[in-house]
């Protein structure tokens, strides 16, 4: 494996969305020099000039150690990590171009969280094949981290998965400040199918929640999602640990239950009868993850052989237009089980 800085003074992040910008800032009140790369150059000169982002985090002001550019090579410059906050779905596209300028001692770390359609490919694996590198060196950032919360500085708390554990223990301490407090663990896959399959889950919570349906449903979709999250793991030799931290249960509660969280919101609207396309304006352009997440998820389970039935009525639902009532009656019709089976 490569050498690399083990106490992080400079970092990078690719990405000027929600989480890119509020784990910009947590690297900032940790003491860290932070530069962005953001897409738009008037989104970094804002940053720049007046710390703010108000097109992602209305409100919040940035530390003066956070500075931006729409230069990818000048924001890679002497970078000891970097960090890949672009959506999943657009990671690859991204990657390749940004492949040739990332230093190559910096550890690289990824916020996105997603199974990437068509490879059926989990982020870590997508940047080790781009990248060159081995996936046991790339580091993943997952747990119940609603971006304007953290923005907030809200207290919180999130994992850092890395197989290379000094690796996680470096971006561990870039990252701990008064409000934000990451935990380390080895368990790079259960971590990131945790923080993929809650999109999904919460999307079903946000339909369940436009039908008008109650507590009593968000808990059985909660705790029978995180069942099929857990299934998934254990095929892929996931740790089912971890689908009881941070990044499987803590991340699932927060994303299906606020309404922050952009899957849950999504998930509503097509609940109280909006087409897909009625839903992503009414969320100016952005397609929730999981719309497109339910997708791959679902072609990894069943060539897996894994019973997936929630994220099954969901692509169903976004994908093949079967109406959310519908599905939920499906849902509640299947043959009965043992609850562990």
């Amino acid at each position: 494996m490569a050498a690399f800085a083990t106490d992080v003074q400079r970092v990078t992040v690719l990405g000027a969305g929600s989480w890119g910008t509020a784990f910009a800032k947590v690297l900032g009140d940790a003491g860290r020099d932070v530069t962005m790369w953001a897409r738009r150059e008037s989104i970094a000169e804002e940053i720049t000039a007046r710390h703010t982002n108000e097109s992602y985090l209305p409100g919040t002001r940035l530390p003066d150690r956070v500075t931006a550019t729409a230069d990818a090579a000048a924001a890679l410059d002497g970078a000891q990590a970097v960090v890949l906050g672009v959506p999943s779905q657009s990671l690859r596209a991204n990657l390749t171009a940004w492949q040739p300028l990332l230093p190559r001692e910096a550890i690289l770390v990824s916020l996105a969280k997603g199974v990437e359609l068509g490879t059926l490919k989990r982020m870590s694996e997508v940047i080790a094949e781009l990248a060159k590198v081995d996936a046991g060196e790339i580091v993943v950032v997952s747990g119940p981290n609603l971006a304007r919360e953290i923005a907030a500085a809200q207290p919180a708390a999130a994992v850092v998965a890395c197989a290379d554990h000094e690796r996680a223990v470096a971006i561990q301490r870039a990252s701990s400040n008064q409000y934000f407090r990451p935990y380390t663990n080895t368990d790079v896959v259960g971590c990131e199918l945790g923080g993929a399959c809650k999109n999904v889950i919460a999307l079903s919570c946000g339909m369940a929640a436009g039908m008008g349906l109650g507590a009593n449903t968000m808990a059985t979709l909660i705790t029978r999602g995180l069942a099929e999250m857990a299934r998934l793991g254990a095929k892929l030799g996931a740790d089912p640990l971890t689908f009881a931290g941070l990044a499987g249960l803590g991340d699932l509660v927060a994303t299906c239950s606020s309404p922050l969280s952009r899957n849950r919101t999504f998930g509503e609207r097509l609940g109280r009868g909006d087409t897909l396309e009625q839903a992503q304006a009414a969320t100016g352009g952005q397609v929730a993850e999981g719309v497109t997440s339910c997708s791959s998820i679902r072609e990894l389970a069943r060539g897996l052989g894994v019973d997936m039935p929630i994220t099954d009525a969901m692509h169903r639902v976004c994908h093949e237009g079967v109406d959310p009532r519908q599905a939920g009656a499906e849902l509640l019709g299947r043959s009965r089980k043992h609850e562990w089976s």
